[in-house]
């Protein structure tokens, strides 16, 4: 599991007092510089290597700009040509929300998805989601 502390930004925040829920996104996205330095570990996109195709997001309490909030990510799944990832988002001992994010292993020069590579997901599995959970 990678944990990310997240500092919410007045910016962030919505004329109901909360942040706002477009940023909940963007957030877990944060929450995968971990994942992605897997992949390409100086994350020059020249030889960037996945290709997002799906994201769900669940929105379940409210999150505020006073306090540091933490996205907490794993690896859910690892398949021949595509991954995806379970994301929450934890604020006050709360969990405020919880997705997941789907990619595909892709090669941008011939516009194809390929394998992904054994050293690859044997990285990813390192961070693989509990069991338990």
């Amino acid at each position: 599991m990678f944990k990310t502390a997240i500092v919410p930004r007045v910016s962030e925040t919505d004329g109901a007092g909360h942040i706002n829920n477009t940023v909940v996104p963007i957030w877990f996205e944060a929450g995968r510089r971990g994942i992605f330095r897997i992949l390409t570990p100086d994350l020059a996109f020249e030889r960037w290597r996945i290709a997002l195709v799906n994201m769900n997001v669940d929105y379940l309490a409210q999150i505020y700009l006073d306090k540091t909030a933490q996205v907490r990510t794993w690896v859910e799944n690892i398949g021949i040509k595509s991954f995806s990832l379970y994301e929450e988002l934890w604020q006050d001992e709360q969990l405020c929300s919880k997705g997941t994010v789907t990619y595909v292993y892709f090669d941008y020069k011939s516009n194809k998805s390929k394998l992904i590579p054994d050293d690859i997901k044997n990285a990813l599995q390192q961070h693989a989601l509990d069991t338990e959970k």
